[in-house]
């Protein structure tokens, strides 16, 4: 597999890993567990603060009457963050090393912003889960793992933090890491890693620490460096959701058709045949173009116009796969939803607007099955509704067909929001079970 670029005319190969190359994890766990901290000890360690930032940081530790530089505030932006000393939105930042380009999604830990955490690690590679070293495992540890399995984050990294103030202890570590262990074997967690670390003082953050001599792993950084998440993309189900008909009104271009959007999964090239749903209709593929020019194939996550041999009704909302392998073109949908309005609980017979890749329906519940306790893991099937951070499957019925896989299969295209109508919010996630 390889990208393209366009050199002199020429159609010339490019290292698909260097277009891949790019990690986003998002952290995950308690309140006051050290989250902004690790994320800001990252940023300091691998020299990624501009100076004003750092001085910025240093001016507002000394105001609060801190004995040391705090950098949690280096991701607490919101000034009522500032003041609780506790994340509520979900702030995003970037850094890179040599080897890795990252993108950081630092999630509240409070249970009263579950909603928040869900979003930032939707679309997360990886998910560091602290817990403090004191504490161990605590409800909202487990609930994070949890929600992290549901949303299908292919590698989950435990991080046991404030080493320091459990001297280090080799035993305590070993208690939370088993503990931790036995709970995930309850998910689906396909790799997991646990590292014990202090963020305040750096420890086994970006280099291993002689503090603990009895770990034997590598730092955090390292394995941020060196996990593998190139096969975590589907490269098989080729979806290409359209999301926009680009016909330019030009008189130096014509007879110019092409469908721009995101690659979702697979890869395409020009000649392969391939079908549009929900019509059916067949044609190749006669070219891909991107804003660098033509490419001789695409994969996920680009963005590209495909342009097709024939000429055929399409629009956004259609998807653009194989012949042999399609989508479940379907109005009943079950799903896992996670419930995120705080004034309105969701009900059965409610109806709401369903946004699912670039396709947009109505969508009415039809029932719900049952109500899941993320920290025992049980199933109230008595429950009538859904309220604020709570989570459920549920059966929809949709306007319209949805295009869609089963999210453990697909997280692109078996995900989808729910939309309040009357006030235009978004008011839940879903994670598609079951198609037809």
């Amino acid at each position: 597999m390889s990208d393209t670029s366009v050199l002199g005319g020429r159609i010339a190969p490019v290292d698909p890993a260097r277009s891949m190359d790019l990690l986003r994890f998002a952290t995950a766990g308690s309140v006051d567990d050290g989250k902004s901290t690790l994320i800001g000890r990252l940023l300091y360690d691998t020299k990624t603060i501009f100076e004003d930032q750092l001085a910025a940081v240093q001016a507002v530790s000394a105001a609060r009457g801190d004995e040391y530089t705090n950098l949690a505030l280096l991701t607490d932006g919101l000034r009522a963050e500032r003041e609780q000393g506790i994340t509520i939105d979900v702030a995003y930042r970037y850094f890179a090393t040599p080897r890795r380009k990252f993108i950081i999604a630092d999630t509240p830990g409070h249970i009263q912003y579950t909603r928040n955490m869900v979003t930032g690690a939707s679309t997360a590679d990886l998910a560091l889960i602290l817990v403090d070293a004191r504490k161990g495992l605590v409800e909202q540890s487990r609930r994070h793992a949890f929600l992290c399995s549901l949303l299908r984050v292919p590698h989950l990294v435990l991080c046991v933090n404030k080493m320091d103030l459990v001297d280090y202890s080799q035993r305590v570590f070993e208690e939370i890491a088993g503990e931790f262990t036995d709970f995930a074997a309850k998910l689906e967690a396909p790799d997991l890693s646990i590292i014990p670390i202090s963020a305040l003082h750096g420890d086994n953050i970006v280099a291993r620490a002689a503090t603990m001599p009895w770990y034997e792993g590598p730092s955090l950084l390292h394995h941020l460096e060196h996990v593998h998440i190139g096969s975590d993309r589907n490269l098989v189900d080729v979806r290409f959701p359209v999301q926009y008909v680009i016909r330019p009104q030009s008189s130096t271009v014509t007879d110019y058709r092409g469908y721009a959007g995101q690659v979702a999964s697979g890869i395409l090239k020009p000649g392969d045949e391939v079908m549009v749903l929900p019509s059916g209709f067949t044609s190749r593929i006669s070219a891909i173009d991107t804003a660098d020019g033509p490419v001789a194939e695409a994969f996920p996550p680009m963005s590209v116009t495909v342009r097709l041999a024939d000429e055929i009704d399409i629009s956004r909302g259609d998807m653009i796969c194989r012949p042999n392998n399609a989508p479940t073109v379907a109005q009943d949908i079950e799903a896992m939803v996670c419930w995120m309005d705080e004034t309105r609980p969701m009900t059965v017979g409610a109806r709401y607007a369903i946004k699912h890749t670039t396709r947009a329906a109505r969508a009415i519940v039809r029932g719900l099955h049952y109500r899941l306790d993320v920290n025992s893991l049980h199933r109230d099937e008595r429950a009538t509704e859904l309220r604020l951070n709570e989570i459920g499957r549920i059966r929809l019925r949709t306007t319209v067909p949805l295009l869609a896989d089963e999210y453990r299969r697909n997280r692109t295209t078996g995900g989808f929001i729910v939309i309040d109508e009357s006030t235009n919010r978004t008011v839940g996630a879903g994670m598609i079970v079951e198609a037809g």
